[in-house]
């Protein structure tokens, strides 16, 4: 890295943390701390809700899941529009009406405490996880970069976040996240003209979109009713819309952000606005990490992405095994940028049997190419087994650090760090007030005072922080981070989901019945995944892991109208004539 990528990435990291800093300093009660004194507009809440979910791991891991498999992974956004207009009727004015500090409040003046206190401890268990993983996909990158350990990386990002988090609670967050948008929105927008200037002469963006098309990267709407297919239409319009209702409508790392809001109206003019405009946002990472695929259609790519993957086979004995695929693999190359160039100029003469040949060519190369690479991956794992063979989550940071201009590297880095921040913030935000206020206060017996309970929240966020950097110390790889994220959630958010809609519709069911389905629930989930996703290889498993949210949620309901009925039953046999 340059002088100037240094200058620009330091300058854009001291810069958040030091405003978030300052514009929020002298919280000195519970209302400001944790809703931000209801002050914040819509846009505020629009710009800081895409932000808490656009977590490094959506830069990071994005573009490389496009790259391996096309434009698919956006179906799994499709039931967000309609979440958003649900959160907005029922949620949002409800928890304005309560005026309650976090989503879990409401549970105990529906159920009971125990009902609130496990929801809230559901939520600390993934939300934690979660706040671990988004630590350490940016430092895969710095790791990259600078060659220092994880360890090291992992610890300096979570200090960072935690100063200004722990600082100014709910407003740091919101301030600091506007400026963080605009950002990684002028940082992908950089990247994505860079990469189409970068391209032949003749290559412009109608051409480089039927490039990709001819490689199945364009493939966006799977309408199969194949529940074992991670991605489809039908998966994100269900399962997909039930991780979003849970996760917008239940997770208080979103939930606070529009619980800051001015009126109900600015609240669900934010939520509306990110309705509107996420979809197109991940549309739009996924074109990058597409345009990158077309990229290297005509310039070098490494045989496998992962500098630490390619450095333990080259020092094995299998060594000589792998550089004769990388050989094979330098010809694909040349095979397919030749290919690529019959394909152009088929497109330029409009000859409709050269442009079928040609892309039957190019569909030969690419599995061809395919094969070469899980040849080199299995290469990999018989060097060493511990080594992640897995490389999609590094296809876009080698294409920064090898490919970008000076300047652009820093600004991209500053991104990915930058969007690291913004999620990692809101979830140590979330995490703190949960502890301090659904746990701590809820269940001890002496009332304190405001100020005690703002120490307890800054207390909670620090313990928090170092927890989630902990979590990053000893994570690994997954297949795909922001799959890991969405796995998370998946075995968690349903039944939470479950928890809230039978608060909401169900006025007839107790907290007992609730709080022992919620139970019985999350360990049938568990075991589901264990046994249907988690031991298979990616692509086949048994079931989709969005199914997860819809089986949570509606299992919970099931179970609750049983338990309620059995319980009902105990207490009011009947009558024997």
């Amino acid at each position: 890295m340059s002088i100037l990528d240094w200058t620009i990435l330091c300058a854009t990291l001291l810069f958040i943390v030091g405003y978030g800093v300052w514009k929020t300093k002298g919280s000195k009660n519970v209302d400001d701390y944790v809703r931000g004194g209801r002050q914040a507009k819509w846009w505020t809440i629009g710009f800081s809700v895409m932000a808490t979910q656009a977590s490094a791991i959506t830069f990071l891991s994005t573009p490389g899941q496009a790259f391996h498999d096309g434009m698919g992974f956006v179906q799994f956004y499709f039931g967000l529009p309609i979440a958003m207009i649900i959160i907005c009727m029922v949620f949002v004015p409800l928890y304005h009406k309560l005026k309650v500090y976090t989503a879990y409040e409401f549970l105990e003046t529906r159920f009971d405490l125990k009902t609130r206190s496990l929801a809230a401890i559901l939520f600390l268990i993934q939300r934690g996880l979660a706040a671990g993983i988004t630590i350490f996909a940016p430092s895969i990158i710095l790791s990259a970069v600078l060659g220092w350990d994880l360890f090291t990386l992992n610890i300096i990002i979570g200090i960072l976040v935690i100063i200004y988090t722990v600082s100014g609670g709910t407003n740091a967050v919101n301030v600091t996240q506007k400026q963080q948008m605009f950002i990684i929105m002028l940082g992908m927008f950089m990247t994505f003209f860079f990469i189409l200037g970068s391209l032949p002469a003749d290559i412009n963006l109608t051409k480089a979109l039927k490039i990709a098309g001819a490689s199945d990267k364009l493939n966006i709407l799977d309408f199969s009713l194949n529940t074992k297919s991670r991605y489809t239409f039908w998966s994100g319009i269900t399962g997909g819309l039930f991780l979003a209702l849970a996760y917008f409508g239940t997770d208080q790392s979103q939930v606070q952000r529009y619980l800051s809001g001015k009126s109900i109206r600015e609240s669900q003019l934010g939520l509306v606005f990110n309705g509107i405009f996420k979809i197109p946002m991940q549309f739009f990472i996924l074109l990058v990490g597409v345009m990158v695929f077309v990229f290297y259609q005509y310039n070098p790519s490494p045989l496998n992405f992962n500098p630490a993957a390619t450095q333990a086979v080259m020092n094995s004995e299998v060594a000589p095994q792998y550089l004769q695929l990388d050989e094979r693999h330098k010809e694909l190359q040349i095979d397919k940028k030749m290919a690529q160039d019959k394909f152009s100029a088929a497109l330029s003469r409009k000859e409709y049997d050269a442009i079928m040949q040609a892309k039957h060519e190019i569909v030969t190369i690419n599995t061809k190419d395919s094969t070469n690479r899980e040849a080199a991956k299995a290469l990999i794992s018989k060097a060493n087994n511990a080594t992640e063979t897995n490389d999609k989550d590094y296809v876009f940071i080698h294409f920064i650090l090898n490919n970008l201009p000076k300047g652009l590297i820093g600004l991209l880095l500053a991104v990915i760090l930058s969007a690291a921040m913004s999620s990692t913030a809101s979830e140590l935000n979330a995490l703190g007030t949960i502890t301090a206020l659904d746990l701590y206060k809820r269940n001890t017996k002496k009332i304190q005072t405001d100020e005690h309970y703002v120490r307890a929240s800054k207390g909670f966020t620090l313990l928090w922080g170092i927890v989630a950097i902990a979590i990053a110390c000893v994570a690994n790889l997954f297949d795909n981070l922001i799959q890991l994220v969405n796995i998370i959630g998946s075995i968690f958010y349903g039944n939470v989901l479950g928890i809230f809609l039978l608060a909401f519709f169900f006025k007839f069911i107790k907290g007992n019945a609730v709080f022992f389905s919620a139970i019985v629930t999350q360990i049938i989930v568990i075991v589901l995944y264990y046994n249907l996703i988690h031991i298979y290889p990616s692509g086949q498993e048994k079931l989709g892991y969005l199914w997860l949210n819809f089986i949570g949620a509606a299992l919970v309901i099931v179970l609750a109208f049983l338990f309620e009925s059995f319980d009902r039953l105990l207490k009011n046999p009947p009558i024997k004539v």
